[in-house]
């Protein structure tokens, strides 16, 4: 889009302010909001927050932080509109006072590995996201409980009064917004749902990833439910996942992880690029699986990856390879879930790829795995060479910490303040007598 353009838009739609957006590091929403008149200023990248605020950023003293605007992200929000007219928003790259960008901004950790993948002939990651919600009632007295509101399960109709016209809003606004969605559907969990998107490369993925999740919060919320992209909000329930589909494409060759000559039809780029995630996959882990609950989610029975390797089917597997080829051969990984900032989950999963590319031989391609990994002893699985997933933000935190990859791809100031705010969540949670332990322990 031109400013030009833009300005045309505003004009026609009446929009009144403007929101200047960007994520902190642990991937929430911040905003700034400007009323129109200063536009102009904005799109001068003149407007300036106090980045000591905001987790993950700086410190006091280097308080003084710019937006600068990405116009390409420009968006009339229809949700937003008012008696005082509409609002629109841009996703904006965090700069400093000296006119570089801040190293710790989230969105530009991404691009600078994209920026890498470029230099290695590669021109783009494709990224098609699956995130899985729950909905569950508000009470009138503006509670909240995780009892389900319905009892039906995957691709049911209809499952309560109202259910599936939320979901329906959520896709037409979506729409109305530029997304084109896929698919809409109740999920296996009781009130879990789960709408699809068309992919794009992977910086407007998360960006619209992060959109999307902003748009099913606040219709879910117009009609009295919370919307909870929490991996594991119900015990021995489905957990909420956010599957993440990649390939990476040639402007002239197209797929790259397209080759009809080789098994599986998958070219040995692409079983490079499955072989630098698997290798590196417990050490991003804190990244694709971020939160304390993330881990309750990946657990035997329910369909959620345990196992660091891969499959053309099994979904026991860490990557799955859905079986149509083509233009649209691509690998499904199966851990990540919607708790995680994206642009850091899909920084961690371009690193790892793009290092199996460059650096693992034809010979040490690990191989597809067909058991049902469910299936199988523990001593069993062993003798294949498989390795787990972290089983804790504990364990996850301690592979990040020991990682050389991830800390060049997050960057010193980042890789440093994540791991701290990740080792007080692991704390806080650890040293929380919680609800289980009081029900089985207290009378003893």
């Amino acid at each position: 889009m031109t400013k030009e353009q833009i300005k045309n838009i505003i004009a026609e739609k009446n929009i009144s302010y403007i929101r200047m957006q960007f994520t902190d590091m642990l991937g929430d929403i911040k905003a700034v909001e400007i009323p129109i008149k200063k536009l102009d200023d904005a799109l001068d990248n003149k407007i300036m927050f106090d980045g000591s605020s905001i987790e993950g950023f700086v410190r006091i003293k280097e308080a003084d932080m710019y937006l600068h605007p990405d116009i390409d992200t420009f968006l009339v929000l229809p949700f937003e509109n008012g008696k005082f007219g509409g609002v629109a928003r841009f996703i904006c790259d965090v700069y400093t006072p000296d006119g570089k960008p801040f190293e710790g901004d989230p969105r530009y950790i991404l691009k600078r590995q994209i920026k890498k993948m470029n230099t290695m002939g590669i021109d783009t990651l494709c990224v098609g996201f699956e995130p899985e919600f729950y909905l569950f009632k508000i009470n009138s007295d503006g509670s909240i409980s995780n009892t389900p509101t319905d009892k039906a399960s995957y691709f049911d109709l209809s499952p309560f009064a109202g259910g599936d016209d939320i979901r329906r809003e959520i896709a037409l606004t979506l729409e109305e917004m530029g997304f084109e969605i896929q698919a809409s559907h109740h999920e296996v969990g009781p009130s879990q749902n789960e709408i699809t998107f068309k992919f794009s490369d992977v910086l407007s993925a998360c960006d619209k990833v992060l959109t999307f999740k902003q748009v099913v919060k606040v219709i879910a919320k117009n009609h009295n439910y919370l919307a909870s992209f929490m991996p594991k909000p119900i015990n021995k329930q489905a957990g909420n996942g956010m599957h993440t589909n990649c390939s990476l494409y040639d402007n002239v060759k197209g797929n790259l992880f397209y080759d009809p000559k080789e098994s599986m039809e998958l070219s040995m780029l692409c079983k490079k690029w499955i072989t630098g995630i698997i290798r590196h996959t417990r050490e991003f882990a804190a990244l694709t699986n971020p939160i304390v609950n993330s881990y309750k989610r990946l657990v035997s029975g329910y369909e959620a990856p345990i196992y660091a390797c891969w499959s053309d089917a099994n979904r026991s597997s860490l990557i799955r390879i859905p079986a149509i080829r083509g233009a649209a051969t691509r690998t499904e990984l199966r851990n990540v879930d919607p708790c995680a900032n994206p642009y850091l989950a899909l920084a961690g999963i371009l690193a790892a790829g793009l290092d199996g590319i460059a650096n693992v031989k034809d010979n040490e391609i690990i191989p597809p795995v067909k058991d049902n990994l469910f299936e199988l002893s523990d001593d069993e699985i062993d003798a294949k060479g498989i390795t787990r997933l972290p089983e804790t933000l504990y364990s996850a935190i301690k592979e990040l910490k020991e990682s050389a990859l991830m800390k060049e791809t997050l960057g010193k100031h980042l890789f440093n303040k994540y791991i701290e705010a990740k080792e007080k969540e692991w704390k806080e949670y650890h040293t929380t007598v919680s609800e289980y332990e009081l029900a089985k322990y207290l009378g003893r």
